[in-house]
């Protein structure tokens, strides 16, 4: 059964169409990346299903989003509720500028979930480990997060984000701006959270796109070409138009 099934999106900015006709089902503890060239709408996409559009006036979207059965737009969903289930880690990161530590905790805080001290600390521990940060903070959690090296924050974000316990987490190319390590060490992250979490990724990297993900869907003037398993894409795909892209002869 699909995680999210989305059918017949339109989204609009204003006037202009920027999405037509999404249909695609994100399957659980999945990899499905996003490629296309820029401004196709993997982004818009993408925010479309943890609304975070919704702060841009003048949007809007036709069509349904269902997040296990339950339609994400309709008027009695609680965003808060929404956005901890389906989070999302940005191009930079973005650390607060506060503790690691206080980083880390700052999701359970707001929500509640926090509890006692030693909870929150094995909260804290657990949430690093899983993004594979742990051994590098374990003695600096009371330092400052902005003293982190990039791929240090991108993972801390990661973090963060785990922290809130998501269902499906959206990448909006987490890696595109770390060097080559640090971009290494996100891809071995997102191998290992796929076991337990749903991960949608958007990459511009078509070698990146192949190695991590399960689904590829090649996005095309707000349109979606092509989806199917990473390997018909990128080695057998239906369209004439995701060969030419996928091969650079196009985008």
């Amino acid at each position: 059964e699909p995680i999210v099934e989305v059918e017949h999106l339109d989204f609009y900015y204003g006037q202009v169409r920027a999405l037509s006709q999404i249909s695609m089902d994100i399957l659980p503890q999945k990899v499905t990346a996003l490629i296309g060239p820029s401004g196709c709408g993997k982004s818009t996409f993408l925010r479309c299903i943890n609304r975070m559009n919704d702060t841009i006036p003048g949007t809007r979207v036709e069509g349904t989003i269902l997040l296990e059965g339950q339609d994400i737009y309709a008027p009695d969903v609680d965003l808060v509720v929404l956005r901890q289930r389906v989070g999302m880690v940005f191009q930079k990161p973005n650390p607060f500028p506060q503790s690691v530590y206080d980083n880390v905790a700052f999701g359970p805080r707001v929500l509640g979930t926090a509890g006692a001290r030693p909870q929150l600390d094995e909260l804290v521990e657990r949430s690093l480990q899983q993004a594979a940060l742990w051994d590098d903070v374990k003695n600096h959690l009371g330092d400052s997060a902005l003293s982190l090296s990039l791929g240090q924050q991108q993972r801390l974000c990661i973090a963060r984000l785990l922290a809130v316990q998501p269902e499906v987490i959206l990448m909006d190319e987490p890696a595109s701006a770390l060097d080559p390590i640090a971009t290494l060490h996100i891809e071995e992250l997102i191998a290992a959270l796929k076991e337990t979490y749903t991960i949608l990724i958007v990459t511009h990297n078509m070698q990146q796109a192949a190695r991590v993900s399960d689904y590829t869907g090649l996005f095309w003037l707000g349109e979606l070409i092509e989806f199917d398993r990473t390997e018909t894409i990128f080695t057998r795909p239906q369209h004439e138009l995701t060969e030419d892209y996928i091969t650079g002869r196009m985008g």
